[in-house]
């Protein structure tokens, strides 16, 4: 049963763009807070943005001004547009959907994003 399957990701030179997606199957997409997430091998977990139930925004600093998150309850797509793409960026990238009730947590597989100097 998957939940969250992400779509997107490759291979973009330094200074370049990719739009990532992330596709939500039997869940109540509207009642999640949803975030990006990626990962470089043998490093943690990190952050990059997320985007509540109500719309409410948070970015690392890492990527504000570059990346920007949204999300389509209708369509239950959580997106990740990035811009001026940096060889610092090269990840997996995994989205995440948290829920109100126990239980309620969900993780993708990941697509990996690897940028060219």
């Amino acid at each position: 049963q998957e939940h969250l399957v992400e779509s997107g990701g490759g291979l973009v030179q330094s200074g370049g763009s990719l739009r990532l997606a992330c596709a939500a199957s039997g869940v109540v997409f509207s009642a999640l807070n949803l975030a990006w997430y990626r990962q470089v091998l043998g490093n943690q977990r990190e952050l990059v943005a997320g985007i509540g139930r109500t719309g409410i925004l948070n970015y690392a600093d890492s990527v504000k001004g570059r990346f920007t998150v949204s999300r389509d309850d209708a369509k239950k797509m959580l997106y990740l547009h990035m811009n001026s793409l940096k060889p610092e960026d090269t990840a997996v990238y995994v989205c995440h959907g948290d829920g109100p009730f126990v239980g309620e947590d969900y993780w993708g597989q990941g697509t990996q994003v690897t940028v060219s100097s």
